[in-house]
């Protein structure tokens, strides 16, 4: 039988997972593994949980029921997967979100409560103006804004406190101005903030390029930089905030399949190990290609770092828009 890529990646998987492993992790799964998903079905959150799910029902030989538990802006999942045993058999997917909801004072938990397995999407906002607005660049949009009085030009993409709204105060402040410059119009998500702004309600607009993709082909909305650290290929010709600017900042939504604290670190590594396999399967790629999901594979103590850091940055951005106490 002739061996696809798929049947090599599943073998590796098993070959680094099998040999010399501890008794815990020589016996996992020990039957269904639940993934928990803190958002609600049909997300782009919960779309790629399943597709995950689905591919590594096929590496682990078990079934990975995938799990809705929404509520609490996101508090209800997130701790559901944190106060789960820590024995492999329930694993979750966390959010950006983990590093706002105890600044918010909504929960004592943060990604401290997590054993980190791998963090496997992260799409960076980007900022938008209308089609025929006069800023050509993100450079004469913040010639404006500098000229502008507190609250005089208005921005929006998500609710107060959102993703989106702290990109936007984040890249105030980076540029050296008042979170307060741009007044927030706030939304239920994405899609009616960028409606919004073209429709002419607001002058900007953070969103990622995914979520704006529809109205920039209509020709309504354009970019004019993203917040990452490097040019995204889905938009090779939109810079980066920091390129464009010479101000450092880079941030937007993330995805990482954990664990809970406390697990055997050998089974984690089982687990990771059959994960990766995962996303470097074709069908799992091409998903991701199809819907303009950024894709990484950072596992371990990596993704732990990039947690903490980005906990650290909300925090910041929160206090500097009120939302948080200082």
């Amino acid at each position: 039988m002739k061996m696809t890529r798929q049947h090599f990646l599943a073998g590796v998987a098993a070959l680094m997972t099998s040999v010399a492993l501890p008794a815990a992790a020589a016996d996992w799964p020990d039957g269904p593994v639940t993934m928990i998903v803190p958002w609600g079905a049909g997300g782009g959150t919960d779309a790629t949980a399943r597709m995950i799910g689905s591919i590594l029902e096929e590496q682990i030989g078990v079934p990975v029921p995938v799990q809705n538990r929404t509520g609490g802006s996101g508090v209800i999942g997130h701790a559901g997967i944190a106060d789960a045993a820590p024995d492999g058999q329930t694993i979750g997917v966390a959010t950006l979100e983990i590093g706002t909801m105890h600044h918010l004072g909504l929960t004592e938990l943060d990604y401290t409560g997590y054993t980190p397995l791998g963090l496997y999407n992260a799409d960076p906002a980007a900022i938008f103006v209308q089609a025929k607005s006069d800023y050509a660049t993100i450079a004469d949009l913040l010639s404006a804004l500098n000229a502008a009085s507190d609250g005089e030009i208005k921005g929006s993409g998500s609710a107060q406190g959102g993703v989106n709204h702290l990109a936007l105060a984040g890249m105030l402040m980076a540029a050296g101005m008042p979170a307060s410059r741009v007044t927030w119009v706030p939304s239920e998500g994405a899609a009616p903030g960028l409606q919004d702004l073209a429709a002419g309600g607001v002058a900007v607009a953070t969103a990622s390029l995914p979520e704006a993709a529809a109205l920039m082909e209509a020709g309504l909305i354009r970019p004019l930089a993203v917040f990452s650290n490097d040019r995204l290929d889905i938009a090779p010709d939109v810079p980066t905030f920091t390129e464009a600017t010479g101000h450092e900042f880079a941030l937007g939504s993330w995805r990482g399949l954990v664990a809970p604290a406390g697990l055997d670190p050998a089974v984690a590594d089982k687990i990771t190990a059959a994960l990766g396999a995962v996303v470097a399967d074709p069908r799992y790629t091409e998903f991701m290609a199809q819907r303009g999901y950024a894709m990484q594979w950072t596992t371990g103590a990596d993704f732990e770092a990039f947690m903490k850091a980005s906990d650290a940055r909300l925090g910041e951005t929160l206090k500097a828009v009120g939302l948080a106490p200082e």
